[in-house]
């Protein structure tokens, strides 16, 4: 039963490959940032009409919702595609390379969009056959601004469901040249870590640099902060409960004679359990707090919450990687040992309803696994041909569902 609904799926994908190919392109060319994307939103409901679905879009932002309802009653299936690039450069030299300044899609977030929509197109095709509802969700701000959250708040589970059965899985797929292209990766349990953001200023008595002894530098303590932060992680957190803290900025001082007053540190968290996320938290505010007393500095430590851990329900993950396996053979399903440090707001649905998430390999053809630019380089480019996988498992993994 289950090959015979996933039949001509993989060459419905192939079919449309062009057409995915020719959205996610064009996506390519005018990266939008933030919740806020009139263009990538225009160019999705352009991507979905005619198609026999209800389309409605976001209020707080440049959300798309696509209802397909099949021609019989049962389950509720939610699939993600996020739509916003990154605010950086590309240096891709693609024909079709960023045309904005400072923005890039170097996420693949065009390539999720183009997918999701081509999935769309393959599964109305087949409508008669659905037993039940496919929910498309096409949602900006994945890239640090709650996308997810804020078209939770606007009730897409509430609307999803009404007049039909509560949404009862939902998967999303994430590219990654990392991964070699057709590939489905995912596991059970944490597959994504939760992020939080810091910034440090520690505060001194700026004076002049050939007298330091009548100031009090804060360089030194800012820099001492940085690696006693790095000794923190290796000494106070359980090494099979993981965590990162990377301080990526550092700001300070105007002159080569001139000490300054503050310097400041900012910096990421990265954490695969809630209990660790809260401890590491607790132990960066201490640390930074307890050595710059000991300068006779002062140090303010703010920090900012990011997206909470990704977990993948263990059954929903293992139902993705069986779809994959029957589209495509066992070799193209494979289980991922351990989480990945990235973050991802998918973790908000997660939290909702159970799902997964899963990886697509998109390494470009010939490319040596040491020389792939991974995601957010403004070198990453992808197999588009991998296109077809993602279209392909995104369709097969909602009418397995439908099918029980």
């Amino acid at each position: 039963m289950t090959t015979d609904v996933l039949d001509g799926l993989v060459d419905g994908a192939r079919a449309g490959l062009d057409d995915a190919v020719a959205l996610r392109r064009r996506l390519h060319e005018h990266p939008e940032l933030g919740l806020d994307l009139p263009d990538t939103q225009a160019a999705v409901l352009e991507a979905l009409d005619g198609l026999p679905l209800t389309v409605t879009t976001g209020q707080s932002s440049s959300s798309v919702v696509a209802v397909l309802d099949g021609d019989e009653p049962g389950p509720t299936i939610l699939l993600r595609g996020d739509m916003d690039a990154l605010p950086m450069p590309e240096d891709t030299g693609l024909e079709f390379a960023s045309r904005v300044d400072g923005a890039m899609h170097a996420c693949g977030h065009d390539a999720h969009v183009a997918m999701l929509a081509g999935s769309a197109r393959l599964l109305s095709a087949r409508r008669a056959t659905l037993a039940g509802r496919i929910v498309f969700m096409f949602q900006p701000g994945e890239e640090g601004h709650h996308g997810a959250r804020e078209m939770l708040d606007e009730g897409l589970l509430e609307r999803a469901g009404a007049g039909a059965a509560p949404v009862s899985m939902a998967f999303a797929i994430h590219q990654s040249p990392t991964i070699p292209s057709g590939v489905i990766a995912t596991k059970g349990h944490t597959i994504m870590a939760s992020t939080d953001n810091f910034q440090i200023t520690v505060r001194g008595r700026g004076g002049h640099a050939s007298m330091p002894h009548h100031a009090g530098d804060p360089i030194p303590t800012a820099c001492e902060i940085v690696t006693a932060l790095q000794a923190m992680v290796t000494r106070r957190v359980d090494a099979f409960d993981p965590a990162v803290v990377t301080v990526a900025k550092i700001r300070a001082g105007t002159t080569t004679n001139v000490i300054p007053e503050t310097a400041t540190l900012w910096g990421t968290i990265r954490t695969v359990s809630e209990k660790t996320r809260a401890a590491v938290r607790e132990d960066i505010e201490r640390t930074a707090v307890g050595i710059a007393a000991a300068h006779g500095a002062s140090a303010e430590v703010e920090l900012v919450a990011g997206y909470p851990v990704t977990v993948n329900d263990a059954d929903a993950a293992r139902f993705a990687l069986a779809t994959a396996a029957e589209l495509f053979g066992a070799a193209a399903a494979v289980e991922i040992p351990t989480p990945v440090m990235g973050a991802e707001d998918w973790s908000y649905v997660l939290q909702a309803v159970p799902g997964s998430m899963a990886f697509l390999g998109t390494r470009p053809k010939g490319a040596a696994p040491a020389d792939v630019a991974p995601n957010h380089s403004n070198r990453m480019v992808l197999d588009e041909d991998a296109m077809a996988v993602g279209i392909a498992t995104y369709a097969g993994v909602a009418t397995r569902w439908l099918a029980g």
